[in-house]
């Protein structure tokens, strides 16, 4: 495929391990092809069938669930390089129980993930890595969800907040970082009011607990807290 980021698609879980001239003879293989979405456009749609995993390209997405009165709650934020849909391609009987929508204007590849789990003549030796690689991811997936559980099911939204920030934090291995969600996205991920979380915020700046611009945030001392 012409114009593809080869390296960036190497940097993937999905073709971790697997040179870049071996990815571009596997992507005719996958029967790989690549959309554009405009911002806040939806990708899929709760309730549709999927036989396909997605790679971000360009831009990003949100995982969402949305309930009957439109209240959402935002599972996880897909960046490029990063994999998606492919819990649900992987048992394609199975529709989807979330919708993923457009964060920014964004570019995806979709491969078939039946020629996935299928390895072909050409390509035999890389073909096993993918298998095993779309193993880890899933595993890893599996890993995250249980991280957002953890930031949840804390009792307030001070908890809620410190438990998410520490995390991006050490995950950074800074003390200093910057979280992939605005205002709104950060209160749908941890499941909050958008309005008592920015309150929360404040008397945590007010208390010197932390500072923060915009999405980047800074922790104090952690005797603060």
């Amino acid at each position: 495929m012409k114009n593809i980021d080869l390296s960036l698609l190497r940097r993937s879980d999905l073709f971790s391990g697997i040179e870049e001239k071996e990815i571009s003879g596997m992507l005719s293989c996958l029967s790989a092809q690549s959309k554009r979405y405009e911002k806040s456009s939806y990708v899929m749609r709760f309730g549709e069938k999927v036989d396909s995993v997605g790679i971000v390209l360009s831009g990003n997405v949100n995982i969402i669930t949305e309930d009957y009165w439109g209240n959402r709650n935002i599972i996880a934020d897909i960046e490029p390089g990063m994999l998606f849909a492919e819990s649900y391609a992987c048992v394609a009987d199975i529709p989807l129980k979330v919708s993923i929508q457009a964060a920014k204007d964004c570019e995806i590849l979709w491969m078939d993930v039946k020629k996935i789990l299928t390895s072909c003549s050409s390509a035999c030796e890389f073909h096993t890595r993918l298998i095993r690689n779309l193993v880890s991811a899933l595993a890893a997936k599996n890993i995250l969800m249980n991280e957002k559980l953890r930031f949840i099911s804390q009792r307030t939204t001070r908890d809620k907040l410190l438990a998410y920030l520490s995390a991006e934090s050490m995950r950074q291995r800074s003390s200093s970082f910057t979280i992939p969600f605005d205002r709104q996205q950060l209160a749908d991920y941890l499941s909050v009011d958008r309005s008592a979380m920015s309150n929360e915020l404040s008397k945590m700046r007010r208390e010197g607990i932390l500072q923060y611009n915009k999405n980047n945030f800074s922790l104090a001392d952690k005797g603060l807290i």
